[in-house]
């Protein structure tokens, strides 16, 4: 099942967690970038956590610039497609505190969220542990 599935599935109450964090680390996603000088990744903080986008397809990226009043006018998206394993693997340990990776943000019903915990990113950029152990 490909990662829109697993995430349907998980909303509606029926989804395996590991087999959503599966196809997530496999997913192609498509990572807008940011414009102007220091131009990186697009993301967002929100709660203290660097939340970085990333769509299933060009669809949910489209959604996305219209729900920010960017679609259309002349206004050209770039993206990179990236594996979301090489998101949580590489990116969120290279960020300035708490990161995580947010896919379809603009889908109110086809959202999901993957936090910095650990089984989501690597264990030393995981919140809920210190020194490798479950943080109480």
């Amino acid at each position: 099942m490909e990662l829109t599935g697993e995430i349907a599935l998980i909303r509606d109450g029926r989804g395996d967690p590991a087999r959503l964090v599966g196809e997530f680390r496999r997913a192609a996603l498509l990572v807008p970038l940011t414009d102007g000088p220091g131009s990186g990744l697009m993301s967002a903080v929100s709660g203290g956590i660097r939340w970085v986008y990333a769509f299933t397809d060009e669809e949910a990226l489209t959604r996305f610039a219209q729900t920010r009043g960017e679609a259309g006018a002349g206004r050209e998206w770039e993206f990179l497609s990236v594996l979301g394993a090489r998101l949580v693997d590489v990116v969120v340990p290279m960020a300035d505190g708490p990161a995580g990776v947010v896919v379809n943000v603009a889908d109110e019903d086809g959202s999901m969220f993957f936090p910095p915990v650990a089984g989501i990113v690597p264990d030393g950029s995981a919140v809920d542990l210190v020194d490798g152990r479950e943080a109480l």
